[in-house]
């Protein structure tokens, strides 16, 4: 059995983190008397008080690839700070520090804008996906190069697989089984844009949020930010309405419509879908660091196993 890391080994982390957060912060100048955790999950969010800047660092990752770990922070960094000039509502990359990812102590950290959230604000991810619209609208026009759906991240799908193979606790053996059979029909068109285009003719592709952008506004004092654009994409729209069902996808046809957009495609939705339950399903393998997430994914193990083999996607 994989050991699963004790909340005083994730507290170290967290520290470490946030030592790693203040240090770096300190190097390029800032003023940190007070710094804290505002968020600890995937990325200790660190705010390096009285500053008004919030460093995001990756913790829990399936698997330390460095070089790439920089290149996609670095991608996220200007993109944003793109939106941000053309009068897009982001938080900003800081504009107090090089728009640049840092790297301290074993972590790569980015840093950002302190916003002030409005705590009370209840989230409406139909409205949010209506919003969505806005941002894939601004995005068209974005002139730097993406890689083509590395929001998928298909070696992720791939190792946790071969890791969950090693540990039939945390996921059955029947459903790896069928896990995998699923992935062998899903990766080809996640791994290539040649084999996508040809299988969805027709269906453009552009960049994309790349991580349930719905999930990802934040209601501020200065309205509602898009944020948290780390799986920054080139791929098709419907990747960031996957999972929020049909009211929230009508929302967004009506206001991509509104903006002269197209109507999210039925047959690339049930893709994107099947594609979402695959990476819910590798997240196990991510448990042992973040032993929450056992729990968390559970429902949507169980939705998995009631829905159709790779979500009735025909490849």
């Amino acid at each position: 059995m994989p050991e699963f890391m004790t909340p005083e080994q994730i507290a170290a982390r967290a520290t470490r983190a946030l030592d790693a957060a203040v240090a770096a912060g300190r190097d390029l100048g800032l003023t940190v008397d007070e710094p804290r955790v505002l968020h600890d999950v995937f990325s200790v969010v660190v705010h390096l008080a009285p500053s008004p800047v919030v460093v995001r660092v990756p913790t829990v990752l399936p698997y330390i690839d460095p070089v790439a770990q920089a290149a996609q922070q670095r991608r996220e960094l200007d993109v944003v700070a793109w939106l941000a000039r053309r009068g897009v509502p982001v938080i900003p990359p800081s504009p107090l520090v090089p728009a640049e990812p840092v790297q301290r102590d074993g972590f790569s950290m980015t840093f950002w804008q302190l916003v002030e959230q409005d705590k009370d604000a209840e989230p409406d991810y139909v409205r949010n996906s209506a919003l969505i619209a806005d941002l894939h609208a601004a995005l068209r026009d974005y002139p730097g190069e993406l890689p083509f759906l590395s929001a998928a991240d298909p070696r992720m799908v791939t190792e946790s697989f071969v890791f969950l193979e090693s540990h039939p606790e945390l996921f059955a053996p029947g459903d790896l089984d069928r896990a995998r059979r699923e992935w062998a029909v899903l990766e080809p068109f996640v791994s290539s844009r040649e084999r996508f285009e040809a299988r969805f003719p027709g269906v453009d592709l552009q960049p994309i949020h790349g991580d349930a952008p719905a999930y990802n506004i934040m209601a501020t004092s200065k309205g509602m930010l898009y944020a948290d654009f780390e799986l920054i994409s080139l791929g098709p729209a419907e990747w960031d309405l996957a999972a929020f069902g049909p009211e929230a996808e009508a929302a967004y046809d009506v206001a991509a419509q509104g903006l002269g957009g197209r109507t999210l495609d039925k047959d690339v939705l049930k893709f994107v879908n099947a594609i979402g339950m695959s990476r819910a399903v590798a997240c196990l393998a991510m448990s042992p660091q973040l032993p929450m997430l056992a729990d968390a994914v559970a429902p949507a193990v169980e939705q998995w196993r009631e829905t159709p083999f790779a979500g009735g996607f025909v490849s």
